[in-house]
């Protein structure tokens, strides 16, 4: 098996439905616009998509534990073009809605299956580098994305949503032709138990040792998507931006963020420890929020935006890092819980950012400001300082799911 190969293949494919993802950034606020929708009709566009996935990609992740990785990721690779052409050929608000839900659900196989082909193909030693692979493509189409969705939308606002599809079909082509199936069948597991996210065993760890952590996870994701998911129309209203500006911020936000977990976060938790890398991001993601509603040119406008991605990038490699540590016992669960709290963020932030836009224009940005303040005295409060190795504490952090 050429896995070289494959992971070529496999990191072209992420790449392009991240990037189908990207490209839609700065074209949505403009096409949902241009169907008479605002601000809450935006967030819940984007929240719908976040909806999706967090239901249905375990799912995705037995299925294919019982048929293989290969036929997984063709749905996933097949399901995101369909679902960028029926975006590209709405001509109502509701066709938007079940694009997007339909893009959520069937894109949501790509990524998880994914990473389940590389820890059936890598051994251990090349493990890391085999993940790292599925980062880089995650961060590359995030670049590419949005600074591709607005120059393609001077053309046409469709032409961006029939450029991803068309590389998605690509996609699939060389997927089917090149990559082998890396599950045998004999290590397939046809009893895999597909499971539905319980939202009660996400309230209950709020109340366990790690619980201010995973609200932090959420938190971060859901500040995140509040910026995203608004700032095409925030930047509509306040500067009259058009979706090549947009995108040339959105692809900012993407190096930036990039940049920042991938060079900048590793050397800066060994030196100050992740806490203290927390609290910081926590008080300058909050600054970050209040600079970018006194920014009022283009240069200001680019400055603030990369000053708050850059602190609230180094938030989530941080607090992951520290829930790892911590839950001595069960961390694939501890890692899980964690994915499924930024997922709610990923789906609360949007539809929060998008009512608190149809009041006022700030009103988005101004409550993330004050929700980072309250974050950071609260982890100055309440955020423990690191356990010990050989503290005999840590071997009773658990986290279970019953």
């Amino acid at each position: 098996m050429n896995n070289r190969k494959n992971l070529i293949i496999l990191f072209f494919t992420l790449v392009v439905v991240m990037m189908g993802f990207g490209i839609i950034i700065p074209i949505m606020p403009f096409y949902v616009e241009s169907f008479g929708g605002g601000g809450l009709g935006l967030g819940l566009l984007m929240a719908i998509f976040s909806v999706m996935q967090f239901i249905f990609a375990p799912i995705w992740g037995a299925l294919s534990d019982r048929y293989g990785r290969k036929p997984i990721i063709l749905i996933g690779a097949l399901g995101n073009a369909l679902s960028l052409l029926m975006f590209g050929f709405s001509t109502q608000l509701w066709m938007m809605y079940v694009a997007r839900a339909l893009g959520g659900i069937l894109s949501s196989a790509t990524l998880p299956t994914a990473m389940a082909y590389i820890g059936d193909t890598t051994d251990e030693q090349n493990r890391g580098g085999g993940m790292g692979v599925v980062g880089a493509a995650m961060g590359m189409g995030l670049v590419l994305g949005p600074g591709l969705g607005g120059t393609l939308a001077k053309t046409s606002l469709s032409t961006p949503f029939f450029f991803a599809a068309a590389l998605s079909l690509v996609a699939v082509l060389l997927i089917f032709i090149f990559v082998p199936e890396s599950l045998e069948k004999s290590k397939r597991d046809p009893s895999s138990a597909i499971k539905l996210p319980k939202i009660s065993i996400l309230i209950r760890e709020l109340r366990g040792p790690l619980g201010f952590m995973f609200l932090l996870a959420f938190i971060v994701m859901f500040a995140l998507t509040n910026f995203e998911g608004i700032f095409g129309l925030y930047a509509q209203y306040r500067f009259d931006f058009n979706a090549a500006q947009v995108g040339l911020v959105m692809t900012i936000v993407g190096l930036v963020s990039t940049v920042a977990q991938g060079l900048l976060t590793g050397p800066t938790t060994k030196r100050f420890g992740e806490r203290n890398v927390i609290k910081i991001s926590l008080i300058a993601s909050s600054l970050g929020f209040f600079l970018m509603i006194l920014a009022k040119t283009t240069i200001p406008i680019y400055l603030t935006v990369g000053f708050f991605v850059l602190s609230n990038a180094m938030l989530r490699p941080a607090i992951q890092s520290i829930i790892s540590k911590e839950a001595k016992s069960g961390q694939g669960i501890a890692m899980g819980l964690t994915n499924s709290y930024m997922s709610l963020g990923r789906i609360v932030g949007p539809i929060w950012a998008g009512t608190m836009i149809d009041i006022n224009v700030i009103f988005p940005y101004l409550s993330g400001a004050i929700v980072f303040l309250f974050l950071f005295i609260a982890a100055l409060i309440w955020m423990k300082p690191a356990i010990k190795k050989d503290d005999p504490i840590l071997s009773s952090i658990n986290v279970t799911i019953h």
